[in-house]
């Protein structure tokens, strides 16, 4: 954290002195002559201590003390006094200040009091950071479902990537939730507040794509009634999400790079260039690099979008999800229908285990809704390939033990009570599955 430093104070000479010490003691240091100009100054992520003077015209220092708490009354406070001036002083530690130092002060006094107050104001800070982490986590739990290693990792690159402004290539199978993911990275991100616009390259006639992404002006082309805001400017200050981008032609590629290494761009039919900034979450099935060399796609784009690469795994690849997931989707469908949710047998659980899954998590969101309303949970006939029934006992194996230690927050006398294990059988059997008591500490996956 930046050792920040808002010094008020009415008198210039005051001012100047105590900005030459404390920067020379490496803070930063901002001087203001009036409490109204320090508030400006503040939110409540400032880094650092307000010092005031008591005794100054229009609002003093004691106003201020209290417009400084009703922005965070954690933020620390130091007022500066005179001699005659202690029992103000005292009425001000008890409404909240940190400290109060009597003029005149010696440097070594000021310093003194300033590094606690900013030790203290890291503190604070890094709690909330921290609180606001774990809160972030509960909601990505809900987000991304699953307790599978696969899906730990997942959410704990989203939660690290999505705080980061660099552009992200996701990878993934058909239906195997890279729109969900996307979202997820502007949700959980700062740019959450502003657009989320999505566009499916395979879905646009490619004689209306350069319009749908760069907009045009009106009479720009036959058929161009009107002025359109194409989707990278209505994406401008958020995330633009591209699905099924190796579907995007080579001409519309090259016209993309240069947004993405420019920040600006033209509306077709126009001269004036347009300042956006965007992030671009780009989604796809093949291995781009192979579309490269098959010079289906230009490889300087890809290493615009590929700053970091997520790949999303299959749900074959996390069948210990799956009973989870089908309740999810059960309940849902429930709501949405009016409708019971009847329970599974364990025949068809075994049905929903030993299936492919091809269309993967769509795929098992439809078969769920079929549940409910009382049709086939549309598993497919078991065929070459399908697991054994050893892989899927195994599978069954580790889905119970995954879930007992993420409910008992990686406990593991609490896990042995509920599976009714000895430690050395519960030991080996996590071993086998490859399970660590440390991914399911609370907080560890922040």
């Amino acid at each position: 954290m930046t050792a920040q430093v808002i010094f008020v104070d009415d008198e210039a000479a005051i001012r100047e002195a105590v900005r030459e010490w404390l920067e020379l003691s490496g803070f930063e240091v901002r001087v203001e002559a009036s409490a109204e100009d320090c508030l400006k100054r503040l939110d409540a992520d400032f880094p650092g201590v307000v010092i005031s003077d008591l005794r100054m015209p229009g609002m003093d220092g004691m106003a201020l003390l209290q417009a400084v708490q009703a922005v965070d009354r954690e933020l620390p406070f130091l007022m500066v006094t005179g001699h005659g001036d202690v029992p103000q002083a005292v009425e001000a530690m008890r409404l909240g200040a940190y400290d109060f130092i009597e003029k005149p002060f010696t440097a070594e006094r000021l310093l003194d009091s300033l590094r606690r107050a900013l030790e203290k104001r890291r503190l604070v800070q890094e709690n909330r950071r921290l609180r606001v982490q774990v809160d972030l986590k509960d909601q990505l739990d809900v987000r991304l479902l699953g307790v599978s290693r696969p899906m730990l990792q997942l959410r704990r690159q989203v939660l690290e990537l999505a705080r980061t402004p660099v552009n992200i290539l996701l990878r993934g199978e058909t239906g195997s939730g890279k729109e969900m993911v996307a979202r997820c990275l502007h949700d959980f991100g700062p740019r959450a507040e502003r657009p989320f616009v999505a566009l499916n390259c395979a879905a646009i006639p490619e004689n209306l794509f350069e319009s749908e992404l760069f907009g045009h002006e009106s009479g720009a082309f036959t058929g161009a009634q009107g002025k359109r805001i194409g989707k990278i400017e209505h994406a401008h200050g958020g995330t633009l999400f591209l699905d099924e981008i190796e579907s995007m032609p080579l001409a519309q590629q090259v016209k993309l790079l240069r947004v993405l290494q420019e920040q600006r761009l033209e509306r077709l039919g126009s001269n004036q260039s347009i300042t956006v900034d965007i992030r671009v979450v780009a989604a796809t099935k093949p291995d781009l690099r192979e579309e490269v060399r098959a010079g289906r796609f230009r490889e300087d784009l890809l290493y615009r979008l590929n700053v970091a690469e997520l790949q999303l795994p299959a749900l074959r690849e996390r069948r210990e999800d799956i009973p989870l997931l089908f309740e999810h989707f059960a309940r849902q469908a429930s709501e949405r229908l009016g409708r019971p949710q009847p329970s599974l047998t364990p025949a068809e659980l075994a049905q929903l285990l030993a299936h492919g899954w091809p269309g993967n998590v769509r795929e098992l969101a439809n078969a769920a809704e079929r549940h409910v309303l009382g049709l086939s949970t549309g598993a497919a006939e078991r065929g070459e390939g399908e697991p054994s029934l050893a892989e899927l006992m195994e599978a069954y194996e580790a889905q119970c033990l995954r879930q007992a230690l993420a409910r008992s927050q990686g406990d593991i006398k609490a896990v042995m009570t509920l599976l009714q294990l000895p430690r050395r059988t519960l030991n080996e059997k996590m071993q086998r599955h490859g399970l660590a008591r440390s991914e399911f500490l609370r907080g560890e996956d922040d």
